[in-house]
């Protein structure tokens, strides 16, 4: 069995060993949603740098006394003395003290601080960041934040009223694993075939701590049935309650009546999530467009996009999950898991994996396009992309799936990407009138040279005759990887 490695981040590796081997006082922050790695980025930065002198502390989401209590058992794991650990400033000045003695201080859950009963720490770390910055003295240690809340990491530290604001002098935003790096995961663990990675990016994405998880379990080379099983429905399933523990809990409120609809109809208008809410919860109606504003700028949960072409003041939208492990679990995973006690194990597994199937059909789109951007990025294929047109067509019933320019040479390629490959043979005719009306709405694209292509996680030699009769080029996942 090969071992578990350190997968991707490496210009983000390369960042942070520098970083910690500068010899001198710095203030980073590190942010990225939860399970990204954050921390096991830290580590791995610390084993490479060699540096020894580390201290990490988890913040909970408490009072001061709760905080203050976490704070002192995580100093005793690093036999750091906590007599005078009694308050916020008596913690703010404890860090000022081991960044004195050359320690890494890094600190979790960092937005936690943005409470109002935290808050007052913040004013405590300024005065310690302030008079650290002012030292040129070598050998001093520095500070790590890391935080998974991007709105309530950014007012703590960006906000022009905060104490903390333009202190911090190195960040680091951490995004999903790329695909090429999940393909390494799977060559390593598993196969790499077009399904199973259709599968589990559709679960999982780029989020190192699930395929870690799925590794530990012996599931990441099993089958749907098993691996679904083994990580969501065993009473010691690691992903049981991932949802409601790291992602649900956060909200606080009634935006799970907005998120688990958005996941179930994605694509779906405002209109569209206010009836569903008053069907549901008549007094929610009037809610819905706070909820949405708080999933989309607070919490980075649901985006919006516009319609082709549309002035950036329109009103109009459509709303998408971001996450794709949450639109699992809500659009697939969540009633299933719940009904646990009252079916037989196999019937509800084989239930969550037909509405996953479901669910696969716009995490196929999404997963076409991060390859698209990722090959272009690595200078590999067949088409150098410039830019990516996202948005939908309300008036006229159209849909593209993927188009992509390559404004250096006038290019433009439309692709039709579907699940299920006969379906996808058999609605090329309907997808060439697609393409006929978007091109008719302007005349950006006269003069470009015109592509067509059809994807689909696998195809075989009739599926790509038949393609190609038809004016397309035929693409499935182990063309659209090769060489990643």
């Amino acid at each position: 069995m090969v071992p578990w490695g350190f997968y991707g981040r490496r210009a983000e590796l390369q960042q942070i060993s520098g970083i910690l081997n500068r010899g001198r006082w710095f203030f980073a922050k590190i942010s990225g949603r939860r399970r990204i790695g954050k921390t096991s980025l830290v580590q791995e930065a610390r084993r490479e740098a060699n540096r020894q002198k580390v201290v990490y502390i988890q913040v909970p989401d408490s009072d001061p006394a709760g905080v203050m209590y976490a704070v002192r058992d995580f100093y005793r794991a690093f036999s750091i003395p906590v007599d005078d650990l009694k308050d916020l400033r008596s913690f703010a000045l404890s860090v000022e003290k081991l960044v004195r003695q050359d320690y890494v201080v890094a600190i979790d859950e960092f937005q936690y601080f943005n409470r109002s009963a935290l808050y007052e720490f913040t004013s405590h770390l300024q005065l310690v960041v302030d008079r650290l910055s002012q030292e040129a003295t070598p050998g001093l240690g520095g500070l790590i934040v890391l935080g998974s809340l991007h709105t309530e990491l950014a007012a703590i530290l960006e906000d022009r009223s905060a104490p903390l604001f333009n202190r911090v002098t190195d960040n680091i935003d951490l995004q999903h694993l790329d695909v090429a790096s999940v393909l390494e995961i799977l060559r390593n663990h598993a196969e790499a075939t077009p399904d199973r990675l259709l599968f589990l990016w559709n679960l999982f994405e780029g989020v190192p701590k699930y395929y870690r998880d799925c590794y530990e379990q012996g599931a990441l080379a099993a089958d749907r049935k098993e691996l679904l099983e083994k990580m969501f429905f065993l009473s010691s399933s690691p992903l049981r309650s991932e949802a409601d523990s790291w992602f649900l809990r956060e909200l606080r409120g009634r935006y799970d009546l907005v998120l688990k609809f958005v996941a179930e109809h994605p694509g779906c208008s405002n209109n569209q999530i206010t009836a569903h809410a008053k069907s549901v919860e008549p007094e929610g109606e009037r809610q819905v467009g706070g909820y949405i504003k708080v999933l989309r700028e607070k919490y980075n949960m649901i985006e919006r996009r516009q319609p082709v072409f549309a002035k950036p003041k329109e009103r109009n939208g459509r709303f998408y999950l971001r996450d794709n492990f949450l639109r699992a679990w809500l659009a697939a995973l969540a009633v299933p898991s719940a009904t646990l006690n009252f079916r037989p194990v196999a019937e509800v597994i084989a239930d969550a994996d037909n509405r996953l199937e479901t669910a696969e059909g716009h995490g196929l789109e999404r997963l076409v396009r991060t390859i698209y951007e990722e090959r272009s990025r690595k200078n590999l294929g067949d088409f150098a992309l410039t830019e990516q047109i996202q948005g939908y067509w309300d008036r006229s019933g159209t849909e593209i799936d993927l188009i992509v320019l390559d404004g250096d040479s006038r290019a433009v390629r439309f692709g039709s990407c579907k699940r299920n490959p006969d379906r996808l043979v058999g609605d090329l005719g309907r997808f060439d009138g697609h393409i006929a009306r978007f091109l008719a709405l302007g005349k950006r694209f006269d003069g470009w040279r015109i592509e067509k292509v059809a994807i689909a996680p696998a195809l075989d030699e009739e599926h790509r005759r038949q393609i190609e009769r038809a004016g397309y080029l035929p693409q499935d996942l182990d063309d659209l990887t090769r060489g990643l």
